[in-house]
């Protein structure tokens, strides 16, 4: 068996022993036991366990932003259309993972190290998150400059997030809003002013 596919398959372990019994309880020994490996391998691959933190998240990460990918692939000429199923399918995602509830909930301590990794220090995730949305953005006419895009898509990602980690509504109408916020930004400057789909008086 390959190196990487080693390193896979340790991941795959913490992931399903953290959202199981709490991320205290991972060790390198008990990585080593469940994938059959010798406890140097686990460590060669890995390092440290906050570089094993930090490559579960990042894991994670890579299934969400596939789910991303997968929206604007059924909707390349739709921003709007792109934008609510990117969004939508994050958030179903982020409701139905495992590991993301034990984080969220700061269950069996899983905060202790996890938790950082989604908020003070997510500067890498949500570089990742924004190099996938900028570069399928980038198909779209827009009138911003480079500027005012960079922070466009910042504000996006880090909404996302921010319902992902405490969510305020459903990811249907959640991903309604957001989808109307970036199109109304993007492709119809002067409808920023109007009424937003949640509001007083608007509709969905």
């Amino acid at each position: 068996m390959t190196d990487g596919a080693h390193r896979r398959r340790i991941i795959a372990a913490a992931i399903e022993l953290t959202a199981r019994s709490g991320w205290s309880t991972v060790t390198m020994a008990a990585l080593a036991e469940t994938v059959g490996v010798s406890r140097q391998t686990v460590y060669n691959e890995i390092g440290s366990k906050q570089a094993l933190a930090e490559a579960m998240v990042h894991d994670e990460l890579g299934r969400f932003l596939a789910a991303v990918e997968r929206a604007f692939d059924r909707d390349p000429d739709d921003l709007a259309a792109s934008i609510r199923g990117a969004v939508r399918a994050v958030l179903d995602l982020a409701r139905d993972n495992a590991l993301l509830r034990a984080i969220v909930s700061a269950t069996h301590d899983a905060d202790t190290a996890l938790l950082p990794l989604l908020t003070t220090h997510a500067s890498s995730l949500l570089t990742t998150a924004k190099a996938v949305l900028t570069h399928r953005l980038t198909t779209f006419a827009h009138p911003l400059d480079d500027h005012q895009f960079a922070v466009t898509i910042d504000v996006v990602v880090r909404a996302v997030l921010s319902h992902v980690m405490q969510p305020s509504d459903t990811p249907e109408r959640t991903a309604d809003d957001i989808a109307w916020l970036v199109d109304a930004v993007i492709t119809r400057p002067g409808a920023v002013a109007g009424t937003a789909p949640g509001a007083a008086g608007g509709s969905r």
